[in-house]
């Protein structure tokens, strides 16, 4: 038989054989859904919790300067953004690791502490994306119902505490929901878990909180070896776009997690821009002070009209809602031009954007109140 002869036979062979399957793990993983978009000036898109400011004037110059360089690799270690990030918090730059978005680094994260088998406890409902990294990984999500409060159940968490523990995710202020997590709360919660666990207080919205309402996580930090701060541009910065988040964590862990960063998974855009948005920290706080007061005056319409909320430290109000009650919502929201983000069997999220736009959900929420 010729060679061709025998290439035919074979490819005739292997028709009848099994193509190439995904891994049980990523076959059943729940796909992420983000928030959804539309086209139109007369579109409210509040189903993202994104900035509704322009860019930072300073953030946006830095990413034209370094548009002109896109054709060289970013530097993937990030020196210099993790050293003007260190300066920040007062740390060390080996304390410090970057990502693409706090989302990013928390692959890393479960990656790099994580094998096949063991526990990530979290809080549930909370950031979509945690069960999701975690199974991709092999670990098993450990889902710890919310309060009657919309918050942590730091007891009903430490009690799920098992000698396959390897992470616990704190989110304050929580998504979706807004509660945070006091200080006294996860010091008390610290001290009752081992120091073998670490403990990640994911602070993706801390820049919109009010002073004192959640940890004081750097001090936590330095006391606790075994916390883990993780913080992102992509909200309160206005660098969803561009996707750059650190976290904070003793310098062996730190390193660890900048082994299981994807190289060059920051551009150099990013970079240049997250640093020019640290030089701009005053007119960010300016926006975030914005947000809390439509935050505030928004709150306190909706309650004036019979919603029951709890206080929000986010860039964001919740109402807790029957599938019954949320799907009216959402078909009621649709219909105005209104984009909002839903959660199955538990209720509508709504991010606080421009005084204008806020007037139209209070508008519609006045006419479906109870």
């Amino acid at each position: 038989m010729t060679p061709d002869q025998l290439l035919t036979a074979s490819a005739s062979a292997l028709q009848d054989t099994a193509l190439p399957t995904l891994r049980g793990a990523v076959a059943g993983l729940p796909t992420y859904v983000p928030g959804r978009r539309g086209a139109g000036t007369d579109i409210a898109a509040l189903a993202s919790n994104e900035s509704h400011y322009e860019p930072l004037p300073a953030a946006a110059a830095a990413v034209a300067e370094a548009a002109g360089t896109m054709n060289r690799y970013p530097d993937s270690a990030a020196v210099e953004l993790r050293e003007r990030l260190a300066g920040h918090l007062g740390v060390t730059a080996g304390e410090v690791a970057v990502g693409p978005g706090s989302v990013g680094v928390l692959q890393q994260i479960i990656t790099g502490l994580c094998d096949a088998g063991d526990d990530v406890i979290f809080a549930w409902r909370s950031f979509e994306a945690y069960p999701i990294l975690v199974e991709l990984a092999g670990a098993r999500p450990v889902r710890i119902p919310l309060d009657d409060a919309e918050g942590h159940d730091l007891h009903g968490m430490a009690a799920a505490v098992t000698d396959r523990t390897k992470v616990i995710l704190l989110c304050s202020p929580n998504n979706p929901t807004g509660v945070p997590i006091s200080h006294e709360r996860i010091e008390a919660f610290l001290q009752s878990v081992r120091s073998d666990i670490l403990v990640v207080i994911d602070e993706a919205y801390v820049e919109y909180a009010e002073a004192g309402s959640g940890p004081d996580s750097l001090a936590l930090y330095r006391r606790y070896p075994n916390v883990c701060i993780l913080r992102t541009f992509s909200k309160a910065y206005g660098l969803a776009g561009l996707r750059v988040g650190y976290a904070v964590a003793a310098p062996d862990i730190a390193e660890g997690l900048r082994r299981t960063a994807l190289p060059f998974s920051v551009s150099a855009l990013a970079q240049k821009a997250a640093i020019a948005s640290l030089d701009a920290g005053q007119e960010m706080e300016t926006r975030v002070a914005a947000v809390r007061q439509e935050r505030t005056r928004m709150a306190a319409q909706l309650e004036a009209q019979g919603w029951k909320l709890q206080p929000s430290q986010g860039n964001f109000l919740w109402i807790r809602a029957d599938d019954s009650l949320r799907a009216r919502l959402v078909d009621a929201f649709d219909a105005a031009a209104i984009l909002v983000r839903a959660y199955q069997g538990d209720g509508v999220r709504i991010t606080v954007a421009d005084p204008a736009s806020n007037d139209r959900v209070l508008g519609l929420l006045e006419a479906h109140s109870a």
